[in-house]
């Protein structure tokens, strides 16, 4: 019996079953897609041109709160969530700016991409400005601004796909904002599909299942032969059982971090986590909250009224600058959009430096201070990262059921066993990082005294939001 029958005669396990489900049934997740894509055109569109809700308004019978609920309280909460439980599978399967990209490129120019796009600093400058602006612009409270932000990131979508590529999510993969966001979270993820590089080099001679190997257009351009982690791979399954050399496969959570985040040293991975999700994310949570905002805007207000410089307290900036609605008495002045650009980017300095100094100190401890040690031992802090950015969204869950009176007693100790748990797992990561560089056990334990030095940082943010500021 060749090799090919007593392969084909092992029965593929219930994970690798599911992904070549997914290989089989295209056209059922593609359907998926479009359901996804016209539920989100409609809570984008719809309560944008209705009147805003009054104080009477529910989230049973307003469309608009509805809306807000969805997008806001469960939508972005819970994607984040996934990217740990199941990888980047809503990016492949429900994402629906991946889907309108890829659909449109079927009909697009096809060009080449051009080299400024392939520059690797522009999620995380996506992520920045995004997250800046919908703060200005109050995108969690208001749809019109949820139409511009979300809206706008679709229709620049669709145009990459139109000029770009060829059956590509280029926009995926080069400027899309939580593109990088959604790959660190999603390298914590229990399964991927694994390339088995023998069964791959067979191929070349006994071909697919016997047959000749049928080309597999995989869209987030990730070269399958060298997939190694689930970092960019979109879980969509067209790729299961390609040249019987990729199956989806259970592995560690830690496996990714700790085993290849050494091979690939990139330094906006860094920026993003130290200045990005502990950083500017923290900043655009905090300011709603901060008394120390509140403080230091009545400071300026003061002196400029002192020195008669009054146009910087006028409210007449438009709602797509910053956020305008006088019918809701809800309106900022230019001191107050200049604040909260100001607030989050020095809170993000701020936190940020920090961490990256803890983090120095850490990686000096392991011996000769290098780069890609640094960076290894950043991405450790993917779980208190990924953990803050998903109780700082939900956040506005946990207001929009205060406002219906939905008992909430227990969120207090929700929110600390996930911040409890989130320490522990980045701390159990730094542990095994350190093995890779560390020769003695001094070395290790000294590294952690600093890194968990770093986390005690991260933990003062989420003190000062959820217990330490306080709001008369």
């Amino acid at each position: 019996m060749n090799s090919a029958m007593q392969r084909g005669l092992q029965k593929p396990g219930r994970l690798q079953q599911a992904g070549q489900w997914m290989q089989r049934h295209g056209k059922v997740i593609r359907a998926i897609q479009w359901v996804v894509v016209a539920v989100y055109a409609f809570l984008i569109l719809v309560p944008a041109v209705m009147p805003l809700p009054d104080g009477s308004a529910h989230l049973w019978n307003n469309l608009t709160l509805a809306a807000q609920f969805v997008f806001w309280g469960i939508w972005w909460p819970f994607v984040l969530l996934s990217m740990v439980m199941l990888g980047r599978m809503w990016c492949g399967v429900l994402c629906p700016e991946g889907a309108l990209s890829e659909f449109a490129s079927r009909f697009g120019r096809g060009w080449a991409i051009p080299r400024w796009m392939r520059w690797g600093g522009w999620p995380f400058v996506a992520f920045g400005l995004t997250t800046i602006y919908g703060q200005m612009v109050s995108v969690y409270q208001y749809p019109k601004a949820v139409l511009l932000v979300l809206g706008g990131s679709t229709v620049g979508a669709m145009i990459i796909g139109v000029l770009y590529g060829r059956e590509k999510r280029v926009w995926c993969k080069y400027l899309c904002p939580v593109n990088s966001v959604f790959s660190l979270l999603a390298r914590l993820a229990p399964f991927h599909f694994k390339v088995n590089e023998d069964a791959w080099r067979r191929s070349y001679k006994e071909g697919e299942h016997g047959h000749r190997v049928i080309p597999v257009n995989c869209a987030p351009l990730v070269p399958l032969r060298k997939m190694e982690g689930v970092a960019d791979c979109h879980m969509c399954g067209r790729c299961s059982g390609h040249r019987d050399a990729i199956a989806l496969s259970w592995r560690s959570p830690a496996e990714e971090v700790v085993q290849l985040g050494d091979k690939v040293v990139n330094p906006w991975d860094t920026a993003l986590i130290l200045y990005g999700l502990l950083g500017i994310a923290i900043g655009a949570f905090h300011w709603t909250v901060s008394t120390w905002f509140v403080d230091l805007k009545q400071i300026f207000a003061a002196w400029l009224i002192d020195h008669d410089i009054m146009w910087p307290l006028d409210t007449n900036a438009p709602w797509f600058l910053f956020t305008h609605y006088p019918e809701q008495n809800d309106v900022f002045s230019w001191l107050d959009g200049t604040m909260v650009v100001g607030y989050i980017l020095v809170t993000g300095i701020v936190y940020g430096t920090a961490l990256l100094a803890l983090l120095a100190g850490a990686t000096r401890m392991l011996g000769k201070f290098e780069a890609k040690r640094l960076h290894h031992l950043t991405l450790s802090l993917i779980p208190i990262a990924g953990v803050g950015v998903f109780l700082g969204l939900s956040a506005t869950t946990v207001s929009l059921l205060l406002a219906e009176q939905v008992p909430l007693w227990w969120v207090t100790d929700l929110r600390l066993g996930l911040l409890g748990l989130a320490n522990i797992g980045s701390a159990f990561l730094a542990w095994r990082v350190t093995k890779r560089y560390a020769s003695t056990m001094l070395a290790r334990l000294m590294t952690m005294v600093w890194f968990i030095a770093a986390l005690a940082v991260v933990d003062s943010a989420w003190y000062l939001m959820f217990w330490g500021f306080t709001r008369n």
